[in-house]
């Protein structure tokens, strides 16, 4: 329950068009996505994969977002404007994380094991961004609309294009460091 309260508050905080909880509650397919995905998860940990990618379906048929019952996701998800969202089953999502329409965190073929994205705290993906394989986007970074995103991204930076490529450092960092002694 808590986590809802989270969810919902977060939206509210982030959402300039969301005016009540009640609203929020009613109308917010990005919310609803991560009811359906809390529940489908719980199956998924219990073993029940088939009746946990049922819930997962419907879930994906009520609101267009596609989240499989596998993936890890974190505290304070923000997903607006969510059609066309697909997180992958073994995507790991971390916490105050917003994603827009048209994300997808994607496998790359038919490997096995790990073969999702992994987010990290208080990241941004703009609309449209595609996150392919098992790589892993650092804390605090945002990803610019339509980016394609192929290998690990550090912390802090904002990286845009195809593929994805670092335009913007947040902090000073020793990633920054190395990454300007590659040039």
């Amino acid at each position: 329950m808590n986590r809802l309260r989270e969810t919902i508050q977060t939206i509210k905080e982030n959402d300039p068009a969301a005016r009540s909880t009640l609203e929020v509650v009613l109308t917010y397919p990005g919310l609803h996505a991560i009811i359906i995905y809390d529940i489908a998860h719980f199956f998924y940990k219990k073993k029940w994969f088939t009746f946990s990618r049922v819930i997962s379906h419907i879930g994906r048929f009520l609101t267009g977002v596609e989240i499989h019952p596998g993936a890890t996701i974190g505290r304070r998800l923000f997903i607006d404007h969510g059609m066309g969202i697909v997180i992958g089953e073994t995507a790991e999502v971390g916490d105050d994380v917003m994603i827009y329409h048209g994300v997808t965190l994607g496998g790359t073929g038919k490997d096995k094991g790990k073969r999702h994205p992994t987010i990290g705290n208080g990241v941004l993906l703009s609309a449209h961004v595609q996150v392919l394989g098992p790589i892993t986007i650092g804390d605090h970074a945002k990803i610019g609309a339509s980016a394609v995103v192929v290998s690990d991204i550090p912390p802090d930076v904002t990286a845009v294009g195809i593929p994805a490529k670092i335009v913007r450092y947040h902090k000073l960092t020793d990633e920054k460091e190395t990454h300007e002694k590659k040039k």
